[in-house]
């Protein structure tokens, strides 16, 4: 009986569709590697559209429609390489630095069809646990490949598909280009492009200089660098004459009677879901001691301690805001609770709307139940106020508990008060909840 032997096949035997797949797993630094194995994989790797669309469909094709960015009219790789640099948005970030405080400090990012857009993100009043949304700023890339950043500073527009193509001249009359300009991957600045020309705009909002607004011309957007080398170069030259200086002087007279945003830095806010290890983490809801709702950041620092904190004022960082509670004890106890515990949690209020009706109202009665465990806080103040370290303070007054719910959502409170603030999710798999648009009135 004669034995078949098996002839090995190759990478390259595989039909085309078979290899995509296959290549469309990796990261570019592997396809790079990849390539440099033969001239057919080295020109797939450069110039295939066939390739880096797998690539970016893979990643991202189930939060965005890949062929519609750039309206279809741009390689993927290149496409690639922006969307890898927008996803880092995706999630909160807290505005901060000293802007107007009226503006709400949080800004959600999240995918569009063929856009990323971001939006102000606040409390809503009287509505139970309704959060609004008010679209900030969209994100896109134009026919050329050019990146094209709209902000609208009043919320007040509805963009279409021609918009962010270019292809609109509502853009033009109403909303402000701007360059995001990212700092690392936890910091970016939304700053208006003053190359951007033959726009005017017409705002009431307070973070717009009410001088007259003209045609922009003059420096392009790394005009500050540029200025800086001129400085030092003049300080320097010994053939160095005062037109250059004169010319930038007319310059900034130019740019200082423009209307202009004033450029806002954010943050991202890092870990905003919890996570089985620290079930406690993020960005939560809750109603407050005077009944209004506000947003809750719970965070694991890094001396083994928990610590939340509203988010609030966004002129100083949260590490400067004094923590609602602090805990340096991270052991659960489950349930079922001691008969002293039972007491404690049952003769407590839960802070919830004072009217029961509303549609984003979705809290339930609660009872020791629905708790699967509880934390124990057992300092606050003493990192908070200083001088209580060491004084015989009532231990009521610092003491207090979590409860954590079976749904995974928690409430917290002191032994000194007679209630829980039961704080919710604001945002769940990517997609905030419980949101309303704003009114734009």
């Amino acid at each position: 009986m004669e034995i078949e032997t098996a002839i090995p096949l190759s990478f390259s035997d595989f039909p085309d569709d078979v290899q995509l797949c296959v290549l469309s797993f990796l990261r570019p630094s592997d396809l790079s590697a990849f390539a440099c194995t033969c001239k057919r994989f080295d020109s797939l790797y450069r110039s295939d559209q066939r390739l880096w669309f797998s690539l970016c469909d893979r990643r991202w094709g189930s939060k965005t429609l890949i062929n519609k960015w750039g309206n279809g009219k741009i390689s993927y790789r290149h496409l690639y390489r922006i969307l890898e640099e927008y996803e880092n948005l995706i999630g909160f970030w807290r505005r901060c630095g000293d802007v107007a405080a009226s503006s709400p400090p949080l800004v959600f990012f999240e995918w569009g069809p063929f856009y990323i857009t971001g939006s102000r993100i606040s409390p809503a009043t009287n509505m139970g646990y309704a959060v609004i949304k008010k679209q900030l700023l969209w994100m896109s890339i134009a026919s050329n490949g050019q990146p094209v950043n709209y902000l609208d500073p009043d919320g007040k527009v509805e963009l279409m598909e021609e918009d962010l193509m270019g292809e609109s001249s509502v853009v033009e009359s109403e909303l402000i280009q701007v360059n995001v300009n990212f700092i690392g991957d936890c910091h970016v600045v939304v700053e208006e492009n003053l190359g951007f020309n033959g726009f005017r705009r017409d705002s009431s909002s307070g973070n717009l200089r009410s001088e007259d607004y003209e045609n922009v011309y003059g420096s392009p957007p790394e005009r500050v660098m540029t200025e800086i080398y001129q400085y030092f170069a003049n300080r320097t030259s010994p053939s160095g004459n005062g037109a250059s200086r004169r010319q930038r002087r007319r310059e900034k007279e130019k740019q200082g009677r423009m209307r202009k945003w004033e450029s806002e830095h954010y943050v991202k806010i890092v870990n905003c879901s919890p996570k089985p290890s620290h079930p406690l983490q993020g960005l939560w809801k809750g109603i407050c001691g005077d009944m209004s709702l506000d947003f809750y950041l719970v965070s694991y620092d890094d001396i083994g301690g928990i610590a939340c904190r509203k988010v609030g004022d966004s002129t100083r960082p949260l590490a400067y805001h004094a923590p609602i509670f602090w805990t340096s004890n991270l052991t659960f106890i489950e349930s079922p609770l001691s008969p002293e515990e039972d007491h404690i949690y049952n003769y407590r209020l839960h802070l919830r709307p004072s009217t029961e009706d509303q549609i984003h109202d979705h809290t339930s009665s609660f009872d020791s139940e629905d708790v699967s465990r509880i934390l124990y806080i057992n300092s606050s103040y003493d990192l908070v106020i200083p001088d209580f370290v060491g004084t015989t303070v009532n231990p009521m007054q610092v003491e207090g508990r979590v409860w954590q719910y079976r749904n995974g959502t928690f409430g917290f409170g002191f032994l000194r008060d007679n209630y829980v603030i039961d704080l919710k999710h604001i945002a769940e798999n990517g997609h905030l909840l419980d949101t309303i648009e704003s009114s734009n009135g």
